[in-house]
């Protein structure tokens, strides 16, 4: 393997630089030599290919969100699509690829290892939806951002004595929600997995109140329900002053945190790795606090479950 590619997909997240990073330098640490593709696997099919080095990727381990962009492909899933991006890799030597993105990344890079470039997939996004690894990378920066945020709005909540409905991101997976929610301490959490009763909401959100409570914060799941149409039932059921917030993409992004930074070096590194040693459709990930290497094929077949001990404990301690 002398020559591979890299590429970003999907949504962003803190992080993605630093893996970037990781798997220039150490692929440069074996004369690998390695080039970015911009804008995900619609610049596979354009050929927008830039060579990268230890100086390029230099300063970039602090920085959110992406240099090399990222963006949607749907005519990558085209056969069409596909013959077009494997002749510009074919043209460019490039002989693997190492793709840094979620699910339907992963999708993209094995359709890549069904056309002949040994594909090797790094885990990345705030969702934290991917199986076989405790954690992607990105997930704990944008939990933190949850945090802080939450933090602020609590002082507000307490200041005014009124209930706050905060929407995370997390369409199919509640472990933003969740995590958050346990760390800021809120009322309610609601998530896509789990059924939930807006009377049940209601009731306890009174008997807080009933009890002395001065405030009430609920984070909810974007996938679960609207952040607005859960609001206005709470405000129409229980009579009390209820906020909406949508924190939005402000989750995906600012620097990454120490532990996104570590574990990007960690992903990439074992990554190139793999693909020096001519594996293929494989993905990197942590478990147990020890790196995992999965097969891409089955991780695609798979869902990541919602901690439901940690659910429940949440639960417990929000009263």
């Amino acid at each position: 393997m002398n020559r591979i590619g890299v590429l970003t997909s999907g949504g962003d997240a803190p992080g993605m630089n630093a893996a970037i990073r990781a798997v220039v330098r150490k692929a440069n640490y074996y004369n690998i030599e390695v080039y970015g593709i911009k804008r995900g696997f619609a610049g596979l099919i354009t050929s927008d290919f830039i060579k990268l080095d230890t100086i390029t990727v230099g300063d970039i381990i602090h920085r959110g969100g992406t240099i090399l962009r990222t963006a949607r492909c749907e005519e990558f899933k085209t056969e069409e699509g596909q013959i077009k991006a494997l002749r510009n890799l074919e043209a460019f030597g490039i002989e693997g690829m190492i793709v840094i993105g979620g699910d339907g990344s992963f999708r993209g890079g094995l359709a890549l290892s069904k056309k002949g470039i040994p594909t090797i997939g790094i885990p990345c996004t705030i969702d934290n939806d991917i199986p076989f690894t405790d954690y992607s990378i990105g997930f704990d920066t944008a939990l933190n951002t949850v945090v802080e945020a939450v933090n602020k709005i609590r002082d507000t909540a307490t200041s005014h004595e009124r209930t706050f409905v905060i929407e995370v991101m997390g369409r199919h997976a509640g472990h933003i929600a969740l995590y958050s929610g346990l760390a800021s301490g809120a009322e309610t959490i609601i998530v896509p997995e789990i059924p939930f009763n807006t009377d049940d909401i209601c009731n306890k959100i009174i008997s807080g109140y009933e009890r002395g409570k001065l405030h009430s914060i609920i984070i909810v799941a974007e996938g679960a329900t609207s952040g607005f149409k859960l609001g206005e039932i709470i405000q129409n059921k229980t009579g009390l002053d209820t906020r909406v917030i949508i924190l939005g993409h402000i989750q995906r992004g600012g620097m990454p945190s120490a532990f996104d930074r570590i574990l990007a070096s960690q992903f990439g590194g074992s990554a190139v790795e793999l693909i020096k040693n001519n594996e293929d459709r494989k993905m990197v990930g942590l478990t147990n606090g020890r790196l995992l290497i999965t097969d891409m094929e089955k991780m695609l077949t798979e869902t990541k479950p919602l901690d439901m001990k940690l659910f429940n404990l949440a639960n417990i301690l929000s009263f």
